[in-house]
């Protein structure tokens, strides 16, 4: 298979999808990405992988993506995706969120996943279909899909509650999962988390501008690109707290992390790294970074923080 891969999802950008920055929020991206994993477990020969009673699933390790065009309320959007790489009871597969009407591309996600039983999420080898369903699967990774800012190495953060207390990371949001939040086997699903660090981002933008500045109704932010490392599942009625700092910055961007954690054990749920830009909401283009904001973030970048 080339670049064009399978189709695995096709729809469009509901209204109430879109966030105030009128496009739509990361956590739909995500919630995209999690539906086309289901027609890729399909392709492997795991038709039913993530019904009640299967056996096997698919468990996401972690997600790169890159987001490239806006999708704003009523486009219509589709996906493509392939197989990257296949080691023993892992995949590394390619996920292309495309534009239907200009083909340009609108996201693109890199995405782990382990092959592991539903309920004791225990990894185990593919069998011998699945890898000869897998060679039809290859899809080679355009330029524009792969990492730009961010690396795919292994997390290499401490995350833990009172490593975010040391370091005075900025309290981004906290609450608790519920029912809803859930796939059919009980765990959270991903888009909830990178949802629940979306939901603070307008505290961690506050918390990093000028005191008493005034925020201009045609500025807003995006991300262009973010790197999520899962390390546990949440369940309905798990709290979370999600703590964040900046990790540096160039002319454009800045560079964030966001851990998501247990209050109860203090270990992470998720540990996250993104690259995020003002954006002219009218211009719909990207604010440089001038001399003033880059002197007043040099004092707040975290030395050590990281993934």
């Amino acid at each position: 298979m080339s670049e064009a891969g399978l189709e695995v999802w096709r729809g469009s950008v509901n209204t109430w999808e879109c966030d105030q920055m009128g496009h739509m929020n990361v956590r739909f991206y995500v919630a995209r990405a999690m539906e086309g994993l289901v027609g890729l477990a399909a392709a492997l020969g795991l038709p039913d992988a993530f019904q009640p009673h299967s056996e096997s699933t698919l468990i996401v390790k972690d997600h790169h993506i890159r987001f490239l065009r806006e999708a704003r309320a009523g486009d219509p959007l589709f996906m493509r995706a392939g197989l990257i790489s296949l080691d023993e009871s892992e995949a590394r597969f390619l996920q292309l969120l495309f534009h239907a009407r200009s083909g340009e591309l609108a996201a693109s996600f890199q995405t782990v996943a382990v092959h592991a039983t539903t309920r004791e999420e225990r990894p185990f080898a593919w069998s011998s279909r699945s890898r000869e369903l897998a060679k039809a699967l290859a899809m080679e990774i355009p330029e524009r899909a792969a990492p730009r800012s961010l690396t795919l190495g292994p997390p290499t953060a401490s995350a833990c509650l009172a490593e975010a207390e040391r370091m005075e990371l900025i309290s981004l949001a906290g609450g608790a999962f519920s029912s809803d939040d859930c796939d059919v086997f009980g765990r959270v699903n991903a888009c909830h988390i990178i949802g629940r660090v979306a939901d603070g981002v307008p505290i961690l933008g506050a918390a990093l501008a000028e005191r008493g500045e005034s925020r201009s109704p045609n500025r807003g932010g995006a991300v262009l690109e973010y790197r999520l490392a899962y390390a546990a599942w949440p369940r309905a009625g798990d709290r979370f707290v999600v703590r964040s700092g900046l990790m540096g910055f160039d002319d454009r961007a800045q560079r964030l992390a966001h851990w998501v954690l247990n209050p109860e054990t203090g270990a992470p749920w998720a540990t996250t790294e993104a690259v995020a830009v003002a954006l002219d909401l009218e211009a719909r283009k990207i604010i440089p970074l001038d001399d003033g904001t880059k002197t007043r973030l040099a004092s707040r970048i975290v030395p050590g923080l990281s993934l």
